[in-house]
């Protein structure tokens, strides 16, 4: 079967649909979901959207911060780009439908979180990206020129290699995509998707971890896909684990509880009930979410604890109840009332800073192919993403890639000549739990080495036991059937090694890669 479209968005998150809703007025839009269309990072962010709005903030207050917390590792001119058009995509927002919370006086009630020098955190209540991911689903639903394919995965995009051409190197100038096979995950079929423009929007990859804020789905398939055709992928040792996951075993994802909870006055405390925050950063528990999420790491190995406190029972009973009812009705159902008891918190695989090199208007360097979201890395995060700047970076690479694809998808043929998918020589898999131990054992190297605190041997260690797993998953992936499982434990080994070797090549502690065996780069303490 084959499907031919303008516009192939693979991934259903903010990036995806927003860059859909503006093409769509130009072209036929298929929308690839590899799950629920619903089911993305997006609807699981809590805290907000980070925009300047009004006085005394300013962009250079907010570049300032986004420079500082992405420890001088960001490109300034994508910041201050970012930045300057936040609010016109804010406002295109609130015309799409998206509810932001307001004062009694009409004005946003903008919130503060770590490293933001003031308040500029626009949100729905605790739960912003789920009324994002909402509103926009219902308007793609509605659209006439876009078509959502769910339950549909991804496996390949399109490129020379697949008519045949061989010595395709990342040194090529001149790779082109030309659509994707995906694989209809009901049907137990592989589509080929032919289209002059494809846009990679597939989030990022926390399920690499054990304990991760992130949905399941969360595998780096996008980063994965791009790196197997030859595609540039850079600062993938930059991940970013949130400090304030609540502290449940067994639970996946991890229940996140946002960064605006310390913004409206929480307070984290080790178990001896001490303020220790202090001691790693003057900015206490508002510090960036790099320090934070090792200082909590260290407070933990320090006195054999599984976790820390986040101490919100001084705040005002009512405020917390209205600002936080998602936060509040979840931890109540575990017997935590948040108004009168601690929350036992720790720290979670949340974001990736690295993946798919884009430049300004989201083009990779595979011709054809764009990328924007958490898969792609623009130079907005540098070594550690400032936080809620992710939602805004999303939705003004969405509105420069959307105009960038508009003005050449016409010039553009389809490549007729790609040949549809091979089955030959493939067979059911029967072996699950074959998939099902690789995949653990993913998650456990990556957690136990490649963690918020690394070393050479440590990451060495890694490196071997993820080069056994990755040639029993090729040899079991040439003999079987597409699945969705066993395609996700394959792109998750190939980010896995690519965090890995980055984190590797990387001879310094800066932001988020933080190693024994080197100092921070500017000579800093923590």
């Amino acid at each position: 079967m084959r499907i031919r479209t303008d516009f192939l968005v693979i991934g259903s998150g903010i990036a995806g649909l927003a860059f859909a809703l503006k093409a769509a007025a130009h072209g036929k839009v298929t929308v690839v979901a590899k799950s629920a269309v619903e089911e993305t990072n997006t609807r699981y962010a809590q805290g907000g959207i980070a925009a300047v709005m009004y006085d005394p903030d300013t962009f250079e207050k907010h570049v300032h911060d986004t420079l500082i917390a992405g420890d001088g590792f960001c490109n300034e001119e994508v910041v201050r780009m970012v930045v300057s058009e936040a609010p016109e995509r804010i406002a295109e927002l609130i015309e799409e439908g998206v509810e932001f919370d307001k004062r009694p006086d009409g004005l946003f009630d903008l919130g503060k979180e770590g490293a933001h020098s003031e308040y500029r955190i626009l949100h729905h209540k605790d739960n912003t990206g789920g009324m994002i991911q909402h509103t926009l689903v219902r308007n793609a639903r509605r659209h006439p020129n876009i078509t959502i394919l769910e339950n549909h995965f991804a496996i390949e995009i399109i490129t020379q290699h697949h008519l045949g051409e061989q010595n395709i190197t990342r040194a090529k100038t001149d790779i082109q995509c030309y659509g994707a096979y995906v694989a209809d995950l009901k049907g137990n079929k592989v589509i080929t998707i032919l289209s002059p423009v494809t846009l990679m929007a597939t989030g990022g990859a926390g399920s690499v971890y054990q304990t991760t804020t992130n949905p399941e789905i969360a595998t780096g398939d996008g980063i994965a896909m791009v790196y197997r055709a030859k595609g540039l992928v850079e600062n993938m040792e930059f991940v970013q684990f949130h400090p304030t996951s609540l502290y449940n075993p067994g639970a996946r994802p991890q229940f996140l509880i946002t960064e605006a909870l310390r913004g409206y006055g929480a307070i984290l405390i080790n178990s001896a009930g001490e303020k220790f925050m202090n001691r790693y950063d003057q900015r206490g528990s508002l510090a960036p979410r790099d320090i934070v999420a090792r200082a909590i790491d260290n407070e933990m190995k320090t006195r054999g604890e599984d976790y820390v406190y986040l101490d919100c029972t001084h705040l005002d009973a009512a405020g917390l109840r209205e600002h936080f009812p998602n936060i509040y009705e979840h931890c109540l159902r575990l017997g935590i009332d948040i108004t009168m008891n601690m929350i036992p918190v720790v720290p979670a695989a949340h974001y990736l800073c690295g993946g798919i090199k884009v430049d300004m208007s989201g083009r990779s360097s595979i011709d054809r192919l764009y990328a924007i979201g958490e898969c792609s890395s623009t130079g907005l995060h540098g070594a550690n993403r400032l936080a809620s700047n992710s939602l805004i970076e999303a939705v003004v690479y969405a509105h420069r890639s959307a105009i960038d694809a508009v003005s050449r998808f016409r010039s553009i043929r389809l490549e007729e000549r790609v040949p549809d998918w091979n089955y030959e020589g493939t067979s059911h898999n029967e072996e699950m739990v074959l998939i099902t131990q690789s995949y653990r054992e993913v998650q456990s190297i990556m957690s136990n080495y490649v963690g918020i605190v690394r070393s050479d041997l440590r990451l060495q260690r890694a490196l071997s036991r993820l080069e056994i797993i990755y040639r029993e998953t090729e040899d079991l992936y040439k003999k079987s059937y597409i699945s969705a499982r066993l395609c996700e434990l394959r792109n998750m080994i190939n980010v896995g090694y690519l965090i890995i070797k980055m984190a590797s090549k990387r001879h310094e502690s800066l932001g988020l890669h933080y190693s024994i065996d080197y100092p921070r780069r500017k000579g800093t303490e923590f």
